[in-house]
């Protein structure tokens, strides 16, 4: 009810209702003010936190308008504000007296009852006195009913009333970008499609109903028709670009992404930039391994967001696909100095150490990235692959030893394991090693012919890879 602020004009004559209305309070005045001047100056003290004086001019108001019901919702809302629920209630029960179908006393006895978590007194009062209103009104108790199911948490509840508002009005924009969060968050996309569905056939140029129809099938993965019902929703509102963002990212996921690259240009034109935008971007010229192009546009998303580590590991990647190690690695860092604590960057620079024949550095990064992230699998084995293509056998199989006792056993440390005993010429062991990792995984023997193709030359190691792999059909 209370306005944000008073315009210049308000202001101008402010001040002569607040010096008429302490000539009231002192009973020097010749004319009192008339309600509406009385609400301006309740409005004026409440908006300047003055919770006492703005009270004392509702007391004030009564004794020359007892049955305003505009004043005693005034003095309701500030006792709310002030969490004073059972005078606010109070109030609001004299005022529905006056006034018996007020939304805004039905809006503010909910908040009142949400206030105290008395959500299903909420609900049931909402249930109530929706059957009393009519269009606009309706749709505005529905909505803060949707909001009482979400804070009660009953979720179906908040799609089935966003659903009632649609009912009622099918281009209310609150209700429409609400049931498309949750149509997606109860797992009701098929309902969501079936509804959109109707709605744009009843109302074609709909652009949220058409948004709405095009993120439900994106929920269920129906790409194709999801980009459909996305055109419908750019053709009538060229500048919606969150249509343009949800597009791109299903042309990237059918991988058509010379397509996603079109529509993200069209979005830079229509909105202002984002990193997360030429992040996109960057990422469909990687995949189409357009590695320079790739790299100005996340370079372009690291401007707009410098503190985001990943863009900088991701320009890493690019270089590394053009083996261009020095310069991953400067990329990397940058990565690693903003998250010190991600062991994928430390893994990263490692491997790019070790193909610049920096093998002592590199082992340094695996350790780290093995201290980050103990139980993770993937660490160990960038260490251990480290070790035994350093020549360290000996201290692989000891870390190997460690990484069992973390990960458990695990059909990549037997390959290593298998392979570090035939460089120490103990071809027993390493077979009954090899055997083992084959029996948990075959499809995973290029880990250890990869190593050393020469191991494919022992008949032991060829016969054992043809026993338990399987042969394609």
């Amino acid at each position: 009810m209370f306005d944000d602020d008073f315009n210049d004009e308000e202001w101008g004559s402010m001040d002569e209702t607040l010096q008429r209305y302490e000539e009231v309070k002192k009973g020097e005045s010749t004319r009192i003010l008339d309600e509406e001047e009385f609400e301006r100056v309740i409005e004026y003290y409440f908006q300047e936190s003055n919770e006492e004086q703005a009270l004392l001019a509702c007391d004030i108001a009564r004794t020359y308008y007892p049955f305003s019901a505009s004043v005693l919702l005034l003095r309701a809302e500030i006792l709310t504000q002030a969490q004073k629920y059972g005078q606010a209630l109070k109030a609001l029960d004299e005022m529905e007296q006056y006034d018996g179908n007020n939304i805004d006393a039905v809006l503010l006895r909910s908040d009142i009852l949400l206030a105290q978590f008395k959500y299903d007194q909420a609900a049931l009062w909402l249930e109530q006195r929706s059957k009393e209103f009519e269009g606009k009104e309706k749709t505005e108790v529905l909505l803060e009913l949707s909001d009482v199911y979400d804070e009660s948490e009953e979720f179906d509840a908040v799609f089935d009333t966003l659903k009632r508002v649609i009912a009622i009005d099918r281009r209310n924009e609150e209700a429409l970008q609400k049931i498309c969060f949750w149509s997606e968050f109860t797992g009701r996309l098929e309902e969501s499609v079936t509804l959109h569905t109707q709605l744009t056939d009843d109302d074609p140029y709909n652009a949220l109903g058409w948004f709405n129809l095009g993120a439900a099938y994106q929920g269920l993965k129906m790409y194709e028709k999801c980009i459909d019902a996305y055109e419908y929703c750019i053709a009538i509102d060229e500048k919606f670009e969150f249509a343009y963002r949800n597009m791109a990212d299903a042309y990237m996921r059918l991988k058509w992404y010379e397509k996603a690259l079109e529509v993200l240009e069209k979005h830079i034109e229509i909105a202002k930039p984002e990193d997360v935008i030429f992040e996109a971007m960057g990422y469909c010229w990687e995949k189409r391994k357009d590695f320079a192009r790739a790299r100005q546009f996340y370079r372009q998303a690291s401007q707009l967001n410098p503190q985001d580590d990943g863009i900088f590991y991701k320009i890493g990647e690019t270089y590394s696909r053009e083996k261009q190690w020095e310069k991953a690695v400067k990329s990397y860092s940058v990565a690693l100095h903003l998250d010190k604590d991600n062991a994928s960057y430390c893994m990263a620079i490692g491997n790019c150490l070790m193909e610049m024949d920096v093998k002592s550095e590199a082992l340094v990064c695996y350790l780290n990235a093995v201290r980050l992230k103990p139980g993770n699998k993937t660490t160990w084995v960038a260490l251990i692959r480290g070790l035994y293509l350093t020549g360290y056998f000996d201290e692989a199989i000891t870390q190997i030893a460690v990484a069992r006792e973390h990960c458990g056993d695990k059909a990549d440390f037997h390959y290593y394991h298998a392979a570090a005993l035939f460089e120490l010429g103990k071809a027993k062991e390493a077979s009954l090693h090899l055997e083992k990792a084959l029996k948990l995984m075959p499809s995973k023997s290029k880990i250890f012919t990869e190593l050393n193709p020469e191991y494919l030359l022992r008949s032991s190691v060829t016969e054992l890879i043809a026993k338990y792999k399987k042969p394609k059909k």
